[in-house]
């Protein structure tokens, strides 16, 4: 059997390993699910709500040791760990808040007599498989709506943090869910077809890569099993030329550097407009240059490492061979000295629709920059992409603003700022970004049946 392994990524040491549950332990893992539903899918709304809440807490009381467990698994500087751990607070306390109200019976205008209503029920057990880059918060924005909503969940999380996978089950447990009602499970990729297949599983939900969410949704689909895909981007910042390029050029080196550049929803392409190309090339430069990779625990990390060595070497070949067929390099980066995964900002320009990193989603480090002569230019560079998930235009003109996000196809667009994720922001893309949506009241009724009440009596 395969294991879960916990690897420093800045020293390179193997810390712990689990191995994978066997398929008899699996069947008795969706046996409880499928029990803990019965009852919990009839649980009143004020205990559900108690729950949440109390998850929320427990999320702020152990902010510090929840948070270090980020910094070792993936390599995310302190501060940004402690700030994954407060929106995952605050994503459980959102469905605390408003569960009641998203749950309430829908009345709908009808023609004839009587009341037609729709009322809002959970589904059923549901698989959920989870990436490495957000290790609490890409869970908790699948696990608390369907939590509040009265499924129970089945979570495969990456390999590479088994001990944050954990943490999150050990938290609910403390907040009083129910047993079965949300169970972390060490399983196989072969395991996994075996779970969404069974019929006790009614739907499945995956953060991660354009292939894996292909062969989830394959196996989906051949089973009839509801999905919801969020995959990768390759979002564009399109700069217009009176922008103001020092908020710009700040929010363009934040967005792409921040957790290493390890988050689909990062800038990763910059579009610029040819008069004032020049400047911001020199502002986002000297921007970037600042984020130096370093020890992610100090207090004044603003990059660590990138989640594996493998992951630092996956992003060097990838600039190395764009710049082998012509790219330009206006910031050298690359692999840092040491054992660790460590990976220094990195900048091209003059990349073209010929080169694998022209359409290859960037997760790491290294941007892409690309001149415009007009606002319809920049547009179709910027959906010349498989992927469509956010996308940012910065200008003081709002109907250019205006103009441009009507015209991107991305599931989010932010008008001078980079995308930023809060529990009330439905998150999702469209293309071979995926598809469905997390967060918000939109995320809360993915997994939910929406059953028509009809009654023709006055």
């Amino acid at each position: 059997m395969g294991v879960y392994t916990t690897t420093n990524p800045a020293t390179g040491q193997t810390v712990a390993t689990y191995e994978e549950i066997s398929d008899a332990e699996l069947q008795d893992v969706l046996g409880r699910s499928h029990a803990a539903y019965q009852s919990w899918c009839v649980t009143d709304l004020a205990e559900r709500r108690a729950v949440l809440a109390r998850a929320a807490e427990l999320h702020r009381e152990r902010a510090e040791e929840l948070a270090s467990l980020l910094t070792l698994e993936m390599g995310k500087p302190i501060k940004q760990a402690l700030a994954e751990v407060a929106l995952v607070a605050s994503i459980y306390q959102y469905y605390a808040d408003h569960v009641e109200e998203f749950m309430a019976d829908e009345r709908l205008p009808i023609s004839g007599r009587g009341t037609a209503v729709v009322r809002t029920e959970p589904i059923g057990p549901l698989v959920g498989i989870m990436p490495w880059n957000f290790p609490y918060y890409q869970v908790a924005r699948f696990a608390a709506p369907n939590i509040a909503l009265g499924n129970t969940i089945v979570l495969k999380h990456a390999r590479n943090c088994p001990q944050s996978a954990l943490a999150t089950e050990r938290v609910l447990i403390e907040a009083d869910l129910p047993a079965g009602v949300y169970q972390n499970a060490f399983i196989s990729s072969e395991q996994v077809a075996d779970a969404i297949a069974d019929d006790r599983v009614r739907g499945v939900s995956l953060t991660g890569s354009e292939k894996a969410g292909a062969a989830v949704a394959e196996v989906a689909g051949r089973n009839l099993k509801k999905c919801v895909l969020e995959l990768g981007g390759s979002d564009p910042m399109i700069v217009l030329a009176d922008a103001n390029l020092d908020i710009a050029a700040k929010a363009a080196a934040g967005n792409r550097l921040f957790n290493a550049g390890q988050a689909c929803t990062a800038s990763k392409r910059f579009l610029v407009h040819a008069s004032v190309y020049d400047a911001f090339v020199e502002k986002l430069t000297v921007a970037m240059s600042a984020y130096d990779p370093a020890d992610p625990t100090s207090q004044d990390a603003l990059m660590g490492p990138l989640s594996s060595a493998e992951a630092a070497r996956e992003i060097d070949e990838l600039v190395s061979a764009a710049v082998g067929q012509g790219a330009q390099v206006l910031l050298a980066g690359g692999t840092a000295e040491g054992q660790g995964a460590f990976y220094r900002p990195t900048l091209l320009a003059g990349v073209t629709p010929e080169m694998n990193l022209y359409r290859e989603e960037v997760f790491g480090p290294a941007g892409v920059i690309y001149r415009f002569e007009t606002v319809d230019e920049a547009i179709e560079v910027a959906n010349d992409s498989p992927y469509g998930l956010a996308a940012s235009v910065f200008t003081e003109d709002m109907d250019q603003a205006q103009y441009v996000t009507e015209a991107l196809e991305t599931g989010m667009v932010w008008i001078n700022d980079t995308s930023k994720s809060s529990p009330e922001l439905p998150f999702g893309g469209v293309k071979k970004s995926g598809f469905g949506r997390e967060l918000s009241r939109y995320g809360f009724n993915e997994f939910a049946n929406k059953k028509l009440v009809r009654d023709p009596r006055d």
